[in-house]
């Protein structure tokens, strides 16, 4: 260690004061090289990936009008394309995934599906699938969910079959689009133009919307006669309420309570028949035929109605393929071009939210945290050195560790996340730790010595303290690095920002620190020189003035 020190590592580092400027640049270009391979996507992102649990569910809503017995005959051929998937998978990999399953009828499983509650329990059935571990199979659940929707049989008699995927984490759903509008029917229109395309997409399931078809309803409208005789739909819907769930006659007290009475029709009058015979009093106190007034027609309607601030509005929900760069780049799709056609052909407003709407706020607030903390670094430092520009120099050297963060997620293959994030604060502070370590013993060394044997001798002094510090850091995380469990590659992302980070962090704060140093001490020479250089020349033409 102490040839290595005394030789080549004192070599390095002499080199690069010499050729600080190169040096300099050749750091800003790598830097900029990495930040390019974020940007254009050579290593990906994906937010928040979490690990998968040996669980599925699936949830089936039939058709208005279907039986119990319909029902039941849907689950046995969900059954039956669930074995054939089991037994092809049992044959290419020597094990079937389903460990167990059972289903019900009369109630969804897990999530239900939107609208289930107002709907008939016969219409409703759940199926649970529990899989063997993750670990023992070289496929995730989701490649599972899609060759199973893929041989389920379709039948005219599903309303909607939902097939999801139980994840750790955020309970956010990946894919999340409220459309905004002025009629709900229209959002309806838009929001299934957008599951058919999303459906057609590879990797994504369970998708939906919370607008769900409720029973059939009658739709009247006012006819020019209706509306020439001064009647309103205010006027038509407040009658045919009246009618059909009674008017208050009178309200008796007794007993210190109120007992009300409410006149309206029998269950016998209102009937299928009944807006054919109904009577609508007009505004001159006559009475007149509701067709002679009004048309209606039959349809169906929605089981809720979803208004925020006036707004009229339907959310689209579904799962991100498991892909990171197919779900990057279905996001990409979904919010740059499939978004704003149905927007432009429905005339509907749409907005991001779920797991975006997490992402950008994480993002927001890491930012602002980190910022926060580097004021507070920089006004500790400030005390410390007793000066306002040499706490420039440490804070300067947390990008060099971003090098290391994103040529090791691109080696492992493995995309950045919110992990990555914390991990990048984190080695943030290591860093900053060697980089302080490091200039202190360079301000001690330049009381005694020269700036260049200062830089040169303070770099191989500390060369044990940072190398120690970075080796107990990355060696107590290798185990993590090379876990190969399932469950663990969550956390590889702040693993591999850890030991990348650091440990090319650590070459570069040792050789670019002390060429910041000396870059800074030419500035500060360049801007004495500056300042100082209109003074002499005045000086010296006021010693030629008075030797003439």
């Amino acid at each position: 260690f102490d040839r290595f020190r005394d030789g080549p590592c004192r070599r390095m580092v002499e080199g690069v004061i010499r050729w600080r400027y190169p040096a300099l640049a050749g750091a800003i270009s790598l830097i900029l090289f990495s930040a390019a391979m974020i940007m254009d996507r050579t290593v990906g992102w994906r937010f928040f990936n979490a690990p998968e649990r040996g669980t599925l569910t699936a949830n089936v809503m039939m058709t208005e009008g279907t039986s119990r017995a319909d029902t039941l005959a849907q689950l046995n051929a969900m059954a039956v394309a669930m074995e054939q998937i089991n037994a092809q998978y049992a044959e290419e990999h020597g094990q079937g995934p389903v460990k167990g399953w059972f289903t019900q009828v009369g109630a969804n499983s897990g999530r239900p599906i939107s609208g289930s509650d107002r709907v008939s329990p016969d219409r409703l059935a759940g199926f649970n699938i529990e899989l063997i571990d993750p670990d023992l199979r070289p496929y995730s659940a989701f490649e599972f969910i899609r060759a199973w929707q893929a041989a389920i049989p379709e039948s005219d008699k599903v309303d909607r079959i939902q097939v999801r995927g139980d994840r750790q984490g955020p309970q956010t759903d990946g894919i999340s689009v409220r459309l905004i509008g002025d009629d709900f029917r229209t959002l309806k229109q838009a929001s299934l133009a957008l599951q058919k395309r999303l459906n057609e997409s590879p990797g994504v399931s369970a998708v939906e919307d919370d607008l769900a078809y409720d029973k059939t309803e009658q739709r009247l409208t006012l006819t020019p006669e209706g509306q020439a005789l001064g009647l309103t739909a205010a006027d038509l819907s407040s009658q045919l309420r009246g009618q059909l769930d009674g008017i208050e006659a009178i309200s008796l007290p007794q007993n210190g309570q109120s007992i009300e009475v409410r006149v309206g029709l029998t269950e016998r009058a209102a009937d299928a028949d009944y807006l054919s015979r109904a009577r609508i009093r007009l505004p001159d106190g006559s009475f007149t035929d509701l067709n002679q007034v009004a048309r209606w027609e039959s349809g169906r309607g929605f089981a809720s109605l979803q208004v925020e601030n006036g707004q009229r509005l339907v959310l689209v929900t579904g799962e991100l393929p498991e892909d990171s760069v197919a779900a990057r780049a279905l996001q990409d799709q979904l919010q740059n071009q499939w978004l704003p056609d149905i927007a432009q052909e429905f005339g509907v407003d749409f907005e991001l939210s779920g797991l975006a709407q997490d992402e950008r706020e994480f993002l927001s607030e890491a930012v602002v945290s980190f910022m926060v903390c580097l004021l507070a670094i920089y006004l500790t430092l400030t005390w410390i050195f007793g000066s306002w520009s040499r706490p420039l120099i440490p804070i300067l050297t947390i990008p060099l560790g971003l090098v290391g963060v994103v040529w090791g997620h691109y080696i492992h293959g493995v995309p950045l996340s919110m992990f990555s994030v914390v991990g990048f604060i984190g080695m943030a502070g290591i860093i900053l730790n060697d980089t302080i370590v490091l200039i202190v013993r360079i301000q001690e060394r330049m009381q005694t010595q020269p700036l260049l044997d200062s830089l040169i001798q303070g770099s191989s002094d500390r060369l044990r303290a940072v190398f120690l510090t970075t080796l107990t850091t990355v060696g107590g995380l290798l185990p993590l690095l090379f876990e190969s469990s399932v469950q663990a590659q969550f956390l590889k992302p702040t693993v591999i920002t850890l030991v990348y980070g650091l440990g090319m962090g650590m070459g570069l704060v040792l050789l670019m620190t002390p060429a910041m140093i000396a870059i800074a001490n030419d500035l500060r020479r360049s801007w004495r020189a500056a300042v100082t250089a209109p003074k002499v020349i005045k000086r010296a033409r006021n010693l030629a003035r008075l030797r003439a």
